[in-house]
């Protein structure tokens, strides 16, 4: 009897894990289908751009460069306006970006041949991006041409992602059998598309909850928790940031397009006099490769009287990461950190959105990710198929509610901890509860009527 009663709780746990993955999964499905398509372009925006934009992104070679002031002239030659930012070559072989804001209030990035003074031409200035093209690329990302709500939406998904693997490795574990399904063993059919989705689930869950975790910081309100927590508990932030300086309003995101997340939010320092004569753009670059910031950097412009110059690079190496800032007239380090002065949170978080963004481990890094993308693509198709073919005609074919409902506490307690674990997760839960119950009742009602 109690061998049968364990059973029966059993199959009935099982079927209300099905079905919870199941409806979670199809309400899901665009935007994973979103973040997958667009994160696996993402992962080569570098190549993308170089291919595009080769004749505005390389350079022949020569024995020396102009001065950066030089090279920032015939920008403004060409292109009157005011320079916000400038980035010197990365290699010996790559243009100069001076990025320019016009009379007509858009920024644009003039490429400049850093031997010659030739200007090679311009894009409109899309940020760490790149290019207009991968600028929009990011945006569909994350669904910030939607707005808050859709940045909530992403964010919603990917915490559904990451139970979605687990509830999916469940319903994948061998129950009275050695081993679970490994290869696709159906030739056709339904039967062909569930062994094709658990095979692709059971081998990529591990990398798409890496990709789901390590995207979760720029979202607004598990990001921001994370955000909070870290740096509350001085786990983020170097400690003793901007002690004994005055600060300004405008966050480290603003000043500069290649930020550390950990400290985009945070403010940045204000010169410590607001008149006087200004650092030229050569004094300003010779100071900070003197102070050993790698190439691929860019230097921000002070704004205002009171502004700093901000030296950042992100470069894929992320043990190179750093922030400089300097003093608009003396030329004083104000702040001057890398990767190794961030909180042990704060280094595990911008080591995990490097590789995130395929930077680390170079081309095995985005072939892998790349891979993760196009089974979650394969998931979301074969799990439509799967759903197409087994829905009765006029029917969502929605999983039943199990008549015998035994579910163990210990779940109950792990769906109430991932639901504050992820907040969006939780509040669509509740959602998903009150469908049920009122799913529950009504069929009750009509059973009784």
């Amino acid at each position: 009897m109690t061998d049968t009663t364990s059973r029966a709780g059993s199959a009935a746990l099982y079927r209300a894990v099905w079905r919870w993955h199941f409806i979670a999964g199809l309400l899901i499905l665009p935007f994973v289908l979103i973040l997958a398509v667009t994160g696996g372009i993402y992962l080569f925006k570098d190549e993308i751009n170089d291919a595009a934009h080769s004749r505005l992104r390389f350079v022949e070679p020569a024995a020396s460069q102009l001065a950066p002031s030089a090279i920032a002239g015939a920008a403004l030659d060409t292109h009157p306006g005011e320079i916000k930012a400038y980035t010197p070559p990365a290699a010996d072989n790559r243009s100069a970006e001076v990025d320019i804001l016009g009379p007509d209030g858009l920024k644009n990035t003039v490429y400049v041949d850093p031997y010659t003074g030739t200007v090679l031409g311009t894009l409109w200035d899309a940020g760490a991006a790149g290019s207009p093209a991968m600028y929009v690329v990011r945006k569909l990302h994350s669904l910030e041409y939607v707005g808050w709500f859709g940045n909530r939406l992403i964010e919603m998904a990917a915490g559904w992602m990451v139970l979605l693997a687990a509830t999916g490795t469940y319903l994948w574990w061998p129950r009275n059998k050695k081993l679970g399904t490994v290869s696709i063993k159906a030739s056709r059919g339904r039967p062909w598309w569930r062994d094709l989705h658990a095979v692709t689930g059971i081998y990529t869950a591990g990398f798409i909850v890496f990709l789901a975790m390590t995207g979760l910081p720029w979202s607004s309100v598990w990001g921001g928790k994370f955000y909070d927590y870290a740096n509350g508990l001085g786990l983020g932030m170097p400690e003793g940031y901007w002690s004994g300086l005055p600060l300004s309003t405008v966050p480290l995101s603003e000043a500069t397009d290649r930020a550390p997340w950990i400290i985009e939010q945070q403010p940045v320092p204000r010169s410590s006099v607001t008149e006087g004569v200004p650092q030229t753009l050569d004094q300003v670059v010779a100071t900070v490769e003197e102070l050993g910031i790698v190439p691929g950097y860019a230097v921000s412009m002070p704004r205002g009287a009171e502004g700093v110059f901000t030296a950042s690079v992100y470069p894929d190496d992320i043990t190179y990461e750093r922030v400089i800032h300097l003093d608009q007239y003396s030329g004083e380090v104000l702040y001057d950190a890398g990767l190794a002065d961030l909180g042990t949170l704060g280094r595990w978080a911008e080591w995990g959105i490097s590789v995130h963004m395929g930077q680390e481990f170079g081309l095995v890094n985005q072939i892998v990710l790349l891979l993760a993308c196009l089974a979650m693509v394969g998931l979301c198709v074969s799990g439509a198929a799967m759903w197409w073919k087994r829905r009765p005609s006029g029917a969502l074919g929605v999983p039943q509610v199990p008549t015998d409902w035994r579910i163990p506490r210990a779940l109950l307690l792990m769906a109430v901890a991932a639901g504050v674990f992820f907040p969006l997760v939780g509040l669509s839960m509740l959602v998903l509860v009150a469908v049920e119950i009122a799913v529950h009742l009504r069929r009750r009602r009509r059973a009784l009527a």
